[in-house]
């Protein structure tokens, strides 16, 4: 009998190695690259395996009958295979396509530096654009370290990529800002209008902009205000250089801050050398009040509103022949509000809505001459952005800007009183498509019309960004770019047309472990640019649309927070190639505010044992050039080239107090920004000149920050980091 039971045995043994099915197979992605260790299963059964590192999988199953094998592996799209199970084997192969995710999809860089953006590639943060040592608490001063950027000491402005300042434009929340600068004197360096620490997030965009932004040229700076603050606060700032007192107050949903700010550089210039002779000092008060308010689950209601008033007088030699010192004074009002609504007005449906109103007045009075100039502007936006699926979206908006401009010059024989005003509409639309997570494509296009100038302009704007590996992708940007003439040409004619520029722009950029590597190439060709021809200046005829010229560069960046413990440093690197034929150019040549290279360094380290942080930055331009009138080369003479090393010391008192310190230009170097001429010769047939300096060799200020708030704890650490 055992024979028999043995039989048996083997018999079910064998039955029910029959009955088991086999299904093996590989896993790739969509291009055919294996994914290693993909997660294989039958839906509603415990039966499952992992693949191999090649892909390749065995899944041994005693289940018979219709089964649904499902295929997993992170960051790709599941993949379910209806299969019949009746105990043979099975071969299948599975292609997982990507799964999308826009917070780990490839943005577009091309020409873009983004700080407090999470969904963008953020290169600096938003404390890194307005503190770096040597910026003085000033954005636009603190955006010098960047590549693409030109440092004109005699302006302070922003020159970006072969583009004049006035090629650049600022918005706050979306709207324009139409008076970004302080008023200054001729070849003296102002800074921007608003405090730093207002702001939480600022976008840099060095050319190839979206279709929502028009009216530059060169560049455009989004600045995003604060959101909710935490807990109310009082901040004390007592500096070298003046003081300012802000409280912000907390209720439900909203909060409101408010700041009076009282600068006087009397103090600082009576114990540093200076390179003028100032009669009265710069002296300005600003108070600003800030409002923001949650509406609904997503809704956010901005309100910012800001008066300033500042005069300086300073004594200026005169190189006219036989001429005498002067006094030049410049007072200035200026009065600045916007507001913004951004929010959801649906699942996929968002709109942001803005408007901003600018009144500002400069008092010039100089040698008998009295010039007073007014700008008065309103900007209204709003945009609408509808999310078809998480690859598919469609920008498309309207915004309109008006414009007055006024001058009324007083001289002892005559008198001119000018003004114009320009009316402009503008729409724009733009769709941005993912084909994957790897590759992206924005396509808009932007149309605008002047009344005033009686032009209709269209300008296409492409944009694309492939994603090579996970942590770097390369980056594309073309797009035509429209601008109208400055204010002091629209003062004499309308027979003139926005003046325009194309960009190409292509970039490279790869962020790993902490550190950065950005690379840009860059070509800006531009068109329609005004000239004057000899004429009267006050004659519509003298201008014309004749102009041209071109910039192209290379731009590099590298930023490395890890390789030294404590320690965060960037370097900037730019290359410019221009030339211009406009305004009053007799020929086509390098503009005087070009610099072939420009290159910074800034360094930050944090010393624990002293709970201080120490910062240097050092910038260096080549020599510019400019224009002697007695050579017969236009723009033949150069500058000296421009060096400074800025120092910064932050130390933290108590949790609640820190001191600070800082310093320009430590090593004293001579920096001279060309020279200007008389307007007419001497007897002997020359121009007199005298060299255009900084107002001095070196700039310092010494700070106590004190916070107040309930817990005690609260800092203004993160202004001075």
């Amino acid at each position: 009998m055992k024979p028999i039971y043995f039989y048996i045995l083997f018999s079910l043994i064998n039955l029910q190695a029959f009955s088991q099915t086999v299904i093996t197979g590989k896993v790739t992605q969509e291009q055919g690259e294996a994914l290693p260790g993909a997660n294989v299963y039958l839906i509603g059964t415990y039966d499952g395996t992992s693949g191999n590192e090649n892909g390749h999988f065995i899944l041994k199953t005693k289940k018979t009958g219709t089964f649904d094998l499902r295929v997993e592996f992170m960051g790709y799209e599941p993949a379910v295979q209806k299969l019949e199970l009746k105990g043979d084997t099975i071969r299948v192969n599975v292609q997982l396509k990507e799964a999308f995710n826009q917070l780990t999809a490839v943005t577009i860089t091309a020409g873009t530096f983004e700080a407090g953006d999470k969904k963008q590639a953020v290169i600096i943060t938003p404390m890194d654009m307005v503190t770096t040592a040597g910026a003085k608490g000033d954005v636009y001063g603190a955006l010098q370290s960047l590549p693409g950027t030109t440092t004109n000491g005699e302006s302070g402005r922003l020159f970006v990529k072969g583009g004049d300042s006035e090629e650049s434009q600022t918005y706050i929340d979306g709207s324009l800002v139409y008076v970004p600068y302080n008023s200054s004197a001729p070849n003296l360096s102002t800074r921007g209008r608003f405090n730093p620490f207002m702001f939480k997030g600022t976008i840099f965009s060095t050319g190839g902009y979206s279709a929502e932004y028009g009216q530059a040229l060169s560049s455009v700076l989004l600045l995003n205000t604060n959101d909710m603050p935490a807990e109310d606060q009082l901040d004390l700032s007592v500096l070298s250089i003046g003081t300012e007192v802000a409280g912000t107050k907390l209720w439900k949903n909203g909060a409101a801050t408010g700041s009076l700010t009282y600068n006087n550089l009397a103090p600082y210039m009576s114990m540093t050398a200076q390179n003028y002779n100032w009669i009265h000092a710069p002296e300005s008060a600003t108070g600003a009040l800030s409002v923001r308010q949650k509406t609904g689950k997503t809704g956010m209601f901005k309100f910012y509103t800001s008066f300033n008033k500042d005069a300086f007088t300073i004594n200026q030699e005169n190189i006219e022949p036989g001429g005498s010192s002067f006094d030049y004074h410049l007072a200035n009002e200026n009065y600045f509000m916007n507001a913004s609504w951004n929010g959801h007005l649906g699942e996929k449906l968002a709109m942001n809505s803005a408007a901003s109103f600018t009144n500002n007045y400069d008092d010039i009075r100089y040698d008998q001459t009295t010039i007073g100039k007014r700008i008065i502007g309103a900007h209204l936006k709003n945009s609408i952005n509808y999310l078809f699926t998480e690859k598919f979206s469609l920008k498309f908006g309207g915004e309109f800007f008006t414009k007055t401009y006024s001058q009324n010059v007083i001289m002892p024989t005559e008198t001119h009183d000018n003004n114009f005003t320009n009316n402009t509409i503008a729409g724009f639309t733009e769709v941005q498509v993912y084909a994957s997570s790897k590759f992206v494509t924005r396509i808009g296009a932007r149309v605008e019309y002047s009344d005033y100038l009686k032009s209709l302009n269209l300008s296409p704007r492409l944009s694309t960004a492939y994603k090579v590996t996970e942590n770097s992708q390369f980056s594309l940007a073309y797009g035509w770019f429209n601008q109208n003439p400055v204010d002091d040409y629209l003062l004499y004619t309308n027979r003139i047309n926005p003046e325009r520029a194309d960009h190409y722009t292509f970039s490279y950029q790869s962020s790993v472990n902490n550190r950065t590597l950005r690379i840009e190439l860059y070509y800006k060709d531009y068109k329609n640019l005004v000239k004057t021809n000899g004429g009267e200046f006050y004659l519509p005829t003298s201008y014309t649309n004749l102009g041209s010229g071109y910039a192209k560069g290379l731009d590099l960046f590298w930023r490395d927070s890890k390789t030294i413990k404590n320690g965060d440093y960037w370097i900037s690197y730019s290359y410019l190639d221009t030339k211009r034929d406009y305004r009053n150019f007799p020929e086509t040549a390098i503009p005087t505010f070009a610099s072939t290279h420009n290159f910074s360094v800034v360094y930050k380290h944090w010393l624990n044992g002293l709970r201080s942080l120490v910062g240097a930055n050092f910038k260096y331009s080549s020599p510019r050039v400019y224009n002697d009138p007695n050579s017969p080369i236009f723009n033949g003479e150069r500058m000296l080239p421009y060096r400074s090393l800025d120092l910064s010391w932050s130390f933290l008192y108590r949790k609640n107090i820190i001191l600070y310190g800082a310093v320009t230009n430590v090593m004293g170097f001579k920096n001279e920004f060309g020279r200007r001429y008389a307007s007419t010769s001497d007897v002997n047939g020359t121009y007199q000149s005298a060299a255009i300096q900084p107002s001095s060799n070196r700039f310092y200020v010494i700070a106590c920050f004190i916070t107040l708030t309930r817990k005690g704890n609260a800092n203004q650490l993160d202004k001075i980091e």
